[in-house]
């Protein structure tokens, strides 16, 4: 994985945000994590990714056998 310092992060900000485009980069603050920075591409796949787990694990979760017809409830919400 690819590093930099905040000091380099405030010093050269354009520099890491565009070698984060490739690769996530590490910042670190006294050799500690402290933050990671990833491209738009692979931050929309990490969203994507996390809301088809949470949307499987709803329905995993969900009793459909207590569900009511579509129909009744789109007339009570007047669609």
């Amino acid at each position: 994985m690819t590093y930099a310092s905040i000091s380099d992060l405030k010093t050269n900000p354009a520099s890491i945000i565009s070698a984060s485009l490739d690769y996530p980069v590490e910042i670190k603050k006294r050799n500690k994590t402290q933050a990671y920075i990833v491209g738009k591409e692979l931050f929309d796949l990490l969203v994507a990714q996390v809301e088809d787990a949470v949307d499987r694990q709803a329905i995993a979760e969900t009793d459909f056998s207590k569900g009511e017809d579509f129909e009744k409830i789109a007339k009570e919400l007047g669609l």
